[in-house]
């Protein structure tokens, strides 16, 4: 979908509103998390300089060396130059909220924390809105101008889709991200075709599920006789919330979930961010730069209230409680 060419006023709003708050969090909480955790894609070539005693020998530029009579060798640097992709779902189920904002407001949030951030060091960032097909797309580049851009799309771009795709989703990352980049995507991963698009897609790029989540998706509601509507399908069930065998089959599909999809990303090694709507983003945010930043190996897996430890122990057959 399409976005206007000149937003509404109340939208240009939004957006100024979001990068005061947003770029506060970058200039004093993530500056340096983001740029200590995310490595550049390779080393690149700086100068040659005359040897000095404690140099690595494999270094030296044998061709240098021999014009000047001395041993000279090659400096690197690593190229902090990355791309990093914001991918946010757009579903029925992910524009919902029972708190202060709708778990698509608080990807909103996160995104332009990351994209300031990411414009803050240099690195390219892009954009893509799904559903059931791509929403929008925007190809990643640099400046500050661009992250506003990304921005208002986020807040401007009304879904035609109800339903989750991660096939055609994880399709057009493919073909948008011709080189390796940081992918994090924005989902409550409430969806059937999840494992094998996801698999794909963390074998070429660094692949970070932040999973949206609000609390009437945890506990159900005791309000007696309900209605209650599917948000993607529209389809329809009357329940007695108050009944026991409701509440208890309720409470252990959501466990049943939680685990499946814990264990799904320990195999896969992606690391997970759980952001909730009542508790918000940057808690879970900074104890992931920092946990996954001295880890030894496995992928990190944080939660509203900080580190949650190592999602590679998702193998484990109980669920872990998160509230």
């Amino acid at each position: 979908m399409s976005v206007t060419a000149i937003a509404p006023a109340d939208v240009l709003r939004q957006v100024r509103r979001i990068e005061v708050r947003t770029r506060r969090l970058v200039d004093s909480r993530f500056a340096g998390e983001y740029r200590s955790l995310f490595k550049g894609q390779g080393m690149e070539f700086a100068e040659v300089r005359e040897y000095q005693p404690g140099d690595e020998v494999r270094s030296i530029d044998w061709n240098v060396s021999a014009r000047m009579g001395k041993p000279f060798v090659k400096r690197y640097v690593e190229e902090r130059e990355l791309t990093v992709m914001l991918a946010v779902d757009l579903s029925g189920s992910a524009r919902f909220g029972t708190r202060a904002r709708f778990k698509h407001d608080l990807a909103i949030e996160l995104a332009g924390v990351l994209s300031l951030a990411a414009v803050r060091n240099n690195d390219r960032v892009g954009l893509m809105l799904f559903s059931d097909q791509v929403e929008h797309a925007l190809p990643a580049r640099k400046s500050r101008k661009h992250a506003l851009r990304l921005i208002r799309d986020l807040l401007s771009v009304q879904p035609k889709g109800r339903g989750t795709s991660f096939t055609v989703a994880v399709d057009r990352l493919m073909r948008l991200l011709p080189h390796r980049s940081v992918v994090f995507l924005a989902s409550d991963f409430i969806a059937a075709d999840v494992e094998k698009p996801l698999a794909r897609l963390a074998q070429r790029h660094d692949v970070i599920a932040v999973t949206l989540e609000d609390p009437a998706e945890r506990v159900l509601p005791n309000v007696g006789a309900a209605r209650l509507e599917d948000p993607e399908t529209g389809e329809v069930v009357e329940i007695d919330t108050s009944h026991p065998a409701v509440r208890s089959a309720f409470a252990q599909r959501i466990a049943a979930d939680d685990e499946a999809r814990r264990k799904l990303f320990g195999r896969l090694g992606l690391d997970e961010i759980i952001v909730h709507t009542e508790h918000g983003y940057v808690d879970a945010l900074l104890a992931f730069f920092r946990a996954r930043s001295r880890r030894p190996h496995g992928a990190v897996r944080t939660g509203p209230r900080g580190a949650m430890g190592d999602a590679a122990l998702a193998v484990e057959s109980r669920a872990v409680p998160r509230r």
